[in-house]
């Protein structure tokens, strides 16, 4: 009798133990992507994907929480506690910061997945006025006198970099030299009237306030700028322009302690799947994945291109020859 108690009782505490595992399992998540300013659109798009993937795949209900700003000023926020399952950031020097100030990731996180963690790419495109009254066709026409131009700070918008990069090596390749360069890129920011701390702060000031003759964009946010404005402005493509990489990772030392590594995981891996591809593609990103690259072709065309590491080196080179305290940014801007 008492044998038979006692097996009862394993019995029926493995029963309970297993539901209660199931119910554990099949207790909603919530994940925080945080992410730079012109990815709204594609996340909400992007959200609502991976939530039925994830409800498909585990039958576990998930939701994304966003958050958006400039991708330095978002990666400080992480650092200061932001509590980030999911960075999501333009640069790959904002996610470094990660590692370096508080150890939130491992040094090597950019190896984790795919092409540098970048599953998709953008480039630097200029945004002119409907019909280019000021005739701008190419990075020259943006230092000519009484020319307006609208870019966010580099020293706070990760995509303001990636702009300050390419009209740098733009100059130099045309104008031989690295002092050259830097003549031109000091002429051009002398026609900025206003810096923004991020790209959408910099579109809402190009595009709604009426303000600028140009904005140097990233070519998602100038298609977005175009089908929201329609006829209002162009896009024009330069002779030569960078590959943006925006990087992603989760926030390790987050994820493991708020239990959320698998999900987390499965977040980013999704956005290399034919669906996540497709996804980026139609929100104006350039896809990594030839199949979503030959659908998107005619949208994103192929144009010349140069990396940063090509250029620059590497992110912690250009940090610190660029945009660092005292770097040739500094040197260069005057503020208004």
């Amino acid at each position: 009798m008492i044998q038979y108690s006692l097996v009862r009782r394993a019995l029926v505490g493995t029963v309970l133990s297993a539901l209660s595992g199931l119910a554990l399992a099949q207790a909603p998540v919530t994940l925080l992507n945080v992410s730079y300013d012109p990815t709204r659109e594609l996340y909400v798009e992007y959200n609502q994907a991976f939530a039925r993937h994830w409800k498909g795949k585990t039958g576990q209900e998930v939701s994304i929480k966003q958050s958006h700003g400039g991708s330095g000023k978002q990666a400080r926020s992480v650092i200061d506690g932001l509590e980030a399952d999911v960075v999501t950031l333009a640069l790959a020097g904002d996610i470094d910061a990660l590692f370096k100030n508080g150890g939130l990731i491992p040094q090597d996180w950019q190896k984790r997945l795919p092409h540098n963690s970048s599953p998709y790419t953008s480039t630097v495109v200029l945004v002119v006025r409907e019909g280019n009254p000021k005739g701008i066709k190419d990075w020259d026409d943006l230092v000519k006198q009484g020319i307006s131009v609208i870019t966010p700070n580099p020293k706070t918008s990760g995509g303001a970099r990636w702009n300050y990069l390419a009209a740098w090596e733009f100059a130099k390749r045309k104008y031989g030299s690295e002092a050259k360069a830097k003549e031109f890129v000091t002429a051009l920011y002398k026609n900025v009237p206003v810096l923004d701390t991020g790209a959408r702060g910099s579109s809402i000031t190009f595009a709604q306030r009426n303000q600028g003759d140009v904005f140097i964009s990233w070519e998602n946010e100038a298609h977005l700028l175009e089908k929201e404005f329609g006829n209002k402005v162009d896009i024009v493509y330069p002779s030569l322009s960078i590959v943006a990489e925006p990087p992603v990772s989760i926030v390790d030392k987050n994820v493991d302690r708020k239990g959320t590594r698998k999900v987390a995981e499965e977040y980013l891996n999704y956005l290399y799947s034919d669906e996540g591809q497709d996804i980026a593609g139609k929100n104006y990103y350039r896809p990594i994945s030839p199949k979503a690259q030959a659908k998107y072709l005619k949208q994103l065309p192929k144009i010349p291109l140069f990396t940063l590491e090509q250029a620059f080196g590497s992110w912690a080179k250009a940090d610190k020859e660029h945009f660092a305290d005292g770097a040739s940014f500094d040197q260069i801007y005057t503020k208004k």
